[in-house]
């Protein structure tokens, strides 16, 4: 399939709704590449990464369950924290 597209002020070209059927279905993300022929696009998907590693969630999840200071008035708790 060969086709000429437009390109307009802002640099952007429609995709053929026949192309976008065959290889695009689904599909939000296209990868571009420079050729010595051209311009190649290459559909992908984006997958979410993970904000933590397993290491880093045991890690968490370790200081999380561990009990804290406690204080035996408020007005100590209070203190504590101003000296920080």
């Amino acid at each position: 399939m060969q086709e000429i597209l437009t390109v307009n002020p802002k640099g952007q070209v429609t995709i053929p709704n026949a192309v976008r059927k065959c290889y695009l279905r689904g599909i939000r993300y296209v990868e571009l590449k420079t050729t010595p022929k051209g311009i190649l696009l290459i559909p992908v998907e984006i997958k979410e990464k993970a904000p933590y590693t397993k290491e880093e969630w045991k890690k968490i999840e370790k200081l999380a369950s561990q009990k804290g200071k406690t204080y035996k008035s408020s007005k100590s708790a209070k203190k504590h924290i101003d000296f920080l």
